[in-house]
Formats: structure tokens, sequence, C-alpha cells
């Protein structure tokens, strides 16, 4: 018991919410970061950890339009949900993933302290964001599109369980995501500041092409739409459990340790990591202390072979199926609530 406290007190007292970003963390390789936004612009703000409950500001879906980029093909064979990497002999690469999600009729958090961590260590990570979060959280969203440290993954529109949903209301769970990536980054571009940096404007992704499925639950014909729609499942191997206030600290750094090379690991950023800003200092030191890289999911991918399961679970199969009493049905549209218009 000694031993986790000290962990825990060591994590709280190395991941400070509000700690500026050090000027190197915005260096010359962020361009679009120094030229629009300061740096205490970028970091922690008080209470926007914090979720807003029976707020249904943005809970009407986007109009629907054309897409600007097209869908192309996700690779041959992917059909299933990737779990880790398969890497070669000597590589020791970490793949650390944040899911940033929304459900209707709530405005979730953003954990800034948990992102200024990870630029002030120069630490690589891939978000899974909601099309909701992201347009509830548009200028943090257009932060992480800037930071060459980050990519941006699709985790469906509103958090809705998708072994529920079929027909047009499951494609458009896949889809909704990338229609409010597309037009927050088309705004960005429009930006004076951004105008200035057309060459690091055009190194942000047009398109996203990673899918992580709300509640870790896939079925076949959920696993057939992500990937006709162009996007990789990706799951994890190891699950930290940070939206349980009772895991603690000590707990997530122990369950980080148990990573291995090609490891996907899940945390959340969305203000339900309750204490991942806490442990994150610690599970880092040490798993760098072992030899451990961190890169994104893509490049995680691109340096072995990809172990793909041929359903999606949390740690073993059939867990998530639990999640399939969690209904959200469509509510009708108030009167009150104006759609969000892409491309204004």
């Amino acid at each position: 018991m000694g031993r986790r406290w000290v962990l825990a007190a060591l994590a709280l007292c190395l991941s400070v919410p509000g700690l500026p970003v050090p000027p190197a963390a915005i260096a010359s390789d962020k361009p679009l970061l120094s030229a629009c936004w300061a740096p205490e612009a970028l970091t922690a703000k008080p209470g926007e950890k914090l979720s807003r409950k029976h707020d249904r500001s943005f809970d009407a879906p986007p109009v629907e339009g054309w897409l600007a980029t097209p869908v192309e093909p996700a690779p041959a064979g992917a059909l299933g949900a990737i779990r880790s990497v398969r890497l070669p002999p000597g590589k020791k690469l970490i793949a650390l993933t944040f899911d940033l999600c929304e459900q209707p009729g709530e405005i979730a958090g953003y954990d800034g302290a948990v992102i200024d961590y990870l630029r002030r260590e120069n630490i690589k990570a891939t978000f899974f964001a909601g099309g909701k979060w992201m347009r509830s959280h548009e200028e943090r969203t257009q932060q992480l599109m800037a930071d060459p440290l980050f990519e941006i993954g699709n985790h469906a529109e509103a958090h809705r369980n998708l072994r529920l949903l079929q027909g047009k209301r499951l494609h458009d769970e896949v889809e909704g995501p990338q229609r409010a990536y597309e037009t927050i980054r088309a705004r960005f571009a429009r930006s004076e500041c951004a105008k200035a940096q057309p060459a690091a404007v055009q190194s942000i992704a047009p398109r996203l092409t990673l899918f992580r499925f709300p509640y870790g639950a896939c079925n076949e014909r959920a696993l057939r739409e992500v990937h006709d729609q162009g996007l990789r499942a990706i799951q994890w191997d190891i699950s930290t459990g940070d939206p349980s206030p009772q895991q603690s600290a000590a707990a997530i750094v122990h369950t980080m340790s148990h990573a291995r090379p090609g490891s996907i690991i899940l945390n959340h950023a969305n203000g339900r990591g309750w204490h991942t800003a806490a442990a994150l200092p610690v599970a880092v030191a040490k798993l760098r202390k072992e030899g451990f890289e961190f890169v994104t999911v893509s490049e995680l991918i691109a340096a072995g072979e990809p172990v793909i399961a041929p359903g999606c679970y949390d740690s073993r199969p059939g867990d998530t199926n639990r999640y399939d009493r969690v209904v959200r049905r469509p509510r009708p549209l108030q009167t009150t609530e104006t759609p969000w218009t892409p491309w204004p």
C-alpha cells in the first residue's frame, strides 16, 4: 500500500494542471501552433476538464453534404479490429491513445493536463475523437490538428453502440466525424495565421483513416461499414481503466507497465480519465527507462504486422456484450436547436 501511495503522490506532483507549455514545445517544427496560439492559449484551463450535463447545444447532427476528400478503400485483409502490432526483433514501440468521446445531452471535457504533459515531453499520441466532441471543442480540435506530435482518429459521431445500428443510422454515425473534421480543418485553413503557413496546413491529414468503436463493441455489420468507409478499426491490448474513479494513478501506472513492444494503450482525455494526467509522468518515465519509444498508431502499424481480431472486445471476447443494453435512440430535433452547418 505504501508503494502505491508513493507512486500516486509522485505522479500528482509531476503533472500540474495549468503548467505552461514551454516555448521549446512549440518551436520551429510546430509552425502552426506558434503562429496561431500563444503558449498560454494551449495550456489547460480551470474547469475545462469537467463535463456539462443537460447541455444539448451540439446534439443536432451535421447537415448532410458532400465530403471534400474521397473515400479510399481500407487495406486489403484489414476487416477486423487491430489490437496490437507484431514488430521486428529489437523494435520497442508503443502507441498511446486517448479517447475524446461525447454523448447526446452533454458537453464532455478536455483534459488539458494530459495534452500539456505530452507536449512538454515531446510524446507522440493518437486521439480518437467523436464528431460531436470535435464540434463542441472546435479550437482544441484545431490545436490537436496543428501539432505534428499528434494524429486524430474517428470515434463515431455521438458514442452510440454501433452493434445496435444499421443502414443509414450506422453509416451516419461512422461518417459524422469525417464531416466535422473536414469542416474544422477548412475553417482553420482560412484563418489568417494558417494562411501564412500553407505547407504546414497541407501537412494536416485531409481524411481520418483510423476508427475506434464506442464501448469497444462491434459486430460484422459495423466492421464492414467502417471498412467500406476506408477506415481501419483500432482497439487495444492495454486498457488502463481510467474512466473509473476507483482506478488510482498508481493502478494506472501498474497497468501500463504491462505494455510490450507493439502495444496499443487505451486512455481518455475528455475529462473521464480520472487519474490519467497524474499517472502519465510516472508510467512514461518507467517505460522510457525500459527502452520504449512512443509513436502514433499509424506509425506503429507501418513498423510491423497488425494483430487483427475478427471481433471487438475489451480484454476477452464477449466482455463488451453488456453494452447492448446501452441504447441511444435519436431524439427529435427541437425548434430551439440549429443543425451544425459545414462550409459556412
